[in-house]
């Protein structure tokens, strides 16, 4: 076993026992393995292991990796900020965006959709209110969506974006407890934007390496993972 499987495997094991330990059904969450600046030998790696779901930062980064593995059937994460300019980079590209927080990304991601089927997008939301962070203010999340609506950018089929949940960075990422109540507001929001709006949004994409066991508790449906699997990080070239 190599030192790459054994801590995918780690990671494994604590997200089981993080669903058993909240009553959530087994492999109820999604693993994200965010492989950023990591070769896209290890992700192959992975794959082969049973690894599906990953997760990349940098538009020009996942291009890259997306071509050298298109024979595999990954499901690919944009879990960074994309700007406007780079929709065409993203839209149709990926298996989910989480990060949609803004209109104008909204509208190039729909002018840039290759084909008739709709995005899979998470609205990014800035729980802590943090001014250096992107995302959405929570209060604003219902007008956000109610915006898309109006300007007719939102479809369950053809054309279009479909929401699918909420995704965060929290303060104090990573740093397990002190994460909890960050996670807790996340599955409240989500719950009365999904009553308010009539939209399903199943997902909620929360949890890092270090406090990925009490975002499991507190309702994720995605984890996204990166230094417990793949190490350290290597410095960006």
């Amino acid at each position: 076993m190599t030192a790459l499987e054994e801590r995918w495997r780690r990671v494994l094991d604590g997200k089981a026992e993080a669903e058993k330990a909240s009553g959530r059904a087994a492999g109820s969450v999604r693993l994200i393995a965010v492989s950023k600046f990591h070769p896209a030998s290890a992700i192959a790696e992975l794959y082969a292991l049973g690894q599906a779901d990953f997760g990349e930062n940098y538009m020009q980064e996942a291009r890259a990796k997306q071509e050298e593995l298109a024979s595999l059937g990954i499901r690919w994460h944009a879990i960074g900020a994309v700007q406007s300019n780079k929709a065409k980079d993203a839209a149709g590209r990926f298996h989910l965006l989480h990060t949609l927080a803004s209109e104008s990304l909204a509208r190039a991601l729909v002018r840039r959709l290759p084909g008739d089927a709709p995005q899979d997008v998470l609205l990014q939301i800035n729980i802590g209110r943090e001014p250096q962070k992107s995302g959405l203010a929570p209060e604003d999340a219902e007008r956000f969506i109610e915006t898309l609506r109006a300007e007719d950018l939102l479809r369950t089929e053809g054309r279009g974006l479909r929401i699918r949940g909420l995704m965060c960075l929290p303060p104090r990422c990573g740093e397990g407890e002190e994460a909890r109540p960050y996670f807790a507001a996340m599955r409240e929001l989500r719950d009365r934007l999904a009553s308010a709006t009539g939209l399903e949004l199943p997902e909620l994409s929360m949890g890092m390496s270090g406090d990925y066991r009490q975002a499991v508790d507190e309702g994720a449906t995605m984890i996204r993972v990166g230094t417990d699997i793949f190490g350290a990080r290597p410095v960006k070239a």
